[in-house]
């Protein structure tokens, strides 16, 4: 296992992990496959009114989880064109794969379903990084390698400023990143 950038907390891959909303906050950070990042559009009409799309993201290799949301990305994308101009973003996970939403058969949606949403900016992940992204990615995204090399893929991380999660029916709490 390769090191991983600074900032980055340890989580025990047999589950566990702190307590309360942290220990919530970084158990979904390690088991979101996807996100929903959001950002201000920086193209054409919509220029300045907020976007967003869905990407796969990882916060590390299986058995390393950092808490940093590591993307495989494109300039052809919309949302990265947007990052390129303003780096400013914010990412939801949602507890869609969560043990508690499926067993109890709840929407996803339901604000019973716990929502982590992280706020930063999101950065070009620099050359000493780039092979810690790849092991993460492609390590729980195998079909990422094989995407079409002619779009230009490189890896991007968000850098958390600020963490807000919610839990129950209004209500959000916010974490401090040190958590």
């Amino acid at each position: 296992q390769g090191a991983g950038p600074s900032r980055m907390f340890s989580y025990r891959p047999e589950g566990g992990g702190a307590p309360g909303r942290a220990g919530i906050a970084r158990f979904l950070a390690r088991h979101s496959s996807w996100g929903f990042v959001a950002t201000r559009a920086a193209r054409g009409k919509i220029q300045g009114i907020p976007y967003g799309n869905c990407l796969l993201l990882s916060d590390g290799p299986v058995n390393n989880s950092t808490g940093i949301p590591f993307f495989y990305v494109t300039p052809k994308d919309n949302t990265v064109t947007d990052l390129l101009k303003n780096p400013m973003a914010s990412l939801t996970l949602p507890e869609a794969d969560g043990n508690f939403c499926r067993k109890n058969v709840i929407d996803p949606e339901d604000p019973r379903c716990t929502r982590l949403t992280l706020m930063g900016q999101m950065v070009t992940v620099p050359p000493e990084e780039v092979e810690f992204a790849k092991q993460a990615m492609f390590s729980r995204h195998p079909v990422v390698r094989k995407w079409p090399r002619s779009y230009e893929w490189f890896f991007m991380k968000m850098n958390i400023e600020h963490i807000w999660l919610q839990s129950w029916y209004g209500e959000v709490s916010p974490i401090a990143v040190e958590e």
